[in-house]
């Protein structure tokens, strides 16, 4: 039993490894050693994850887990993804109430409890609510001791990424198998920073560089707005004019300032989309080289709607799915000809059709290769492929041009849109503290928290600390923070 700062729970090792009751599938050493005691049937399954595409790995590995320890719930906080860290599946109330803060703040009071690389069970608040789980992480990009000779693990794993299960009851999971979930888990997420930083350093360059422009022409787009607004306002406030010169004043440069905009806007559009009939015929240029010692002929078609943009990620995806299914078919079918095409469905969709007079043999998952059908299915589109012997082979590829309509959700408390270091800035007001104490408990400067605040106030739209720490209070904010308990 390990405890740390009053806080109080289980190590892998500890006395919840005692296998005192079971829950089914998981509270005995019999129950998961029946899927998992087999080192082919482990291999097997991690196989299976690692195939996943990463949209639906959070979904394949809570799955492949509901024999080795059982489970509810699951929730994961990534340690490389920057724009969406936290994710969760299972419970409606907990994927929808968890968030990256709470994992953050769960990551760093469990790792201080349990030596480097042990699971941690036990009880926790996670999503409003005290629930039984078992808590696993590992560090991107680094190795974790096994020993207990090692030091502990730095709070919160920096960098590093943590998997939560939420359990049904608080029946001890086995040691062995909180050792399998271990391995599998640093399995997992070695295989995940490999498929971040592994890119070739083609792909590497071109979306650092589109990244770059973009941010660089957001920032603009910001920035003229904001100064578009000031000098609108400069004359309103102006005393020194009547009214009628004030409106002229301001109508003429709200004026000037929505052209402002309006370019910027045709700047973000020309990174983020490109020309329909300009993505084909780049496709066909780069389709000729592959044919030019060959004796198929080639008939390009173009889509109708020539004029007509489209995503950067669809225009790419498509052409990649058309060279692989050409690259197939030069291989497999051997045909004469090939006509490919581009055309526009009633659905709002990018459609690439690659049709050749072959052998009619390919098979129906040949676009595998390379993960091309990961990259279609990540955009939401769909591949068919139908082979007709001795009459050829017809790929199809369906990609979304716009995306679909969120589906309308429960009222969410605007405290929840909040950032974490905005939540945590308006935890601390909401305690009653001043900047300069807030600036001391989160090491930050005055002027950060300042500046954080300013943000909190528009975001909660309301006009002072006060109103802030009273939505915080009726939110339960302060009540929010992770506690940890002793799992009976």
């Amino acid at each position: 039993m390990d405890r740390v700062d009053g806080v109080r729970g289980t190590s892998g090792t500890g006395s919840a490894g005692r296998t005192t009751g079971a829950d089914g599938a998981g509270g005995t050493d019999e129950a998961w050693r029946e899927s998992w005691g087999r080192p082919e049937d482990a291999l097997a399954r991690a196989v299976e994850v690692l195939r996943t595409p990463r949209p639906d790995l959070l979904l394949r590995l809570s799955r492949m887990l509901g024999t080795l320890v059982p489970h509810v719930a699951v929730a994961q906080l990534s340690g490389v993804c920057t724009h969406s860290p936290a994710h969760a599946h299972g419970l409606p109330e907990l994927t929808e109430g968890v968030s990256s803060l709470e994992l953050s703040r769960l990551a760093e009071r469990t790792t201080a409890t349990t030596w480097v690389g042990r699971p941690w069970q036990g009880e926790a608040e996670l999503a409003g609510r005290t629930r039984p789980v078992v808590v696993v992480s590992a560090a991107s990009g680094g190795a974790q001791g096994d020993d207990e000779s090692d030091t502990a693990a730095a709070p919160g794993h920096a960098g590093g990424a943590v998997l939560v299960l939420v359990r049904a009851d608080t029946t001890p999971v086995p040691p062995g198998a909180l050792a399998v979930l271990q391995h599998l888990w640093e399995l997992v997420i070695a295989h995940s920073d490999h498929r971040a930083t592994d890119a070739g350093p083609k792909h590497a360059a071109v979306s650092r560089a589109s990244a770059t422009a973009r941010a660089r022409a957001i920032a603009e787009f910001t920035g003229t707005h904001s100064a578009a607004l000031s000098a609108v306002l400069a004359p309103l406030r102006s005393a020194d004019l009547d009214d009628a010169t004030a409106r002229r004043s301001a109508t003429e440069l709200a004026v000037t300032a929505l052209l402002d905009l309006r370019r910027g806007a045709d700047l973000d559009r020309t990174l983020s989309e490109e020309p329909a009939d300009a993505a084909f015929a780049r496709l066909a240029r780069e389709l000729r080289p592959l044919l030019r010692h060959t004796r198929v002929r080639l008939d390009a078609a173009p889509p109708a709607g020539a004029a007509r943009s489209v995503p950067a990620d669809a225009a790419r995806t498509a052409r990649e799915a058309v060279r692989a299914a050409v690259l197939l078919m030069l291989e497999q079918e051997k045909p004469t000809r090939l006509h490919v095409s581009w055309q526009f469905t009633p659905e709002d969709a990018l459609r690439a059709v690659v049709r050749g007079d072959g052998l009619g043999v390919l098979a129906v998952d040949a676009l595998a290769v390379h993960r091309t059908d990961d990259r279609i299915a990540a955009l939401g589109g769909r591949c068919t492929v139908e082979a007709v012997p001795g009459w050829g082979t017809t790929v199809t590829v369906d990609l979304p041009l716009s995306l679909p309509e969120p589906a309308p959700g429960p009222t969410t408390d605007p405290v929840d849109g909040l950032q974490p270091r905005e939540s945590e800035v308006l935890d601390q007001l909401a305690q009653g503290r001043r900047n300069r104490e807030i600036a001391a408990a989160l090491h930050i400067s005055e002027s950060t928290v300042k500046f954080h605040v300013a943000n909190i106030l528009a975001k909660l739209g309301v006009a002072s600390r006060g109103e802030a720490a009273a939505l915080a209070h009726r939110a339960g904010l302060p009540g929010r923070r992770t506690g940890l308990h002793v799992a009976s």
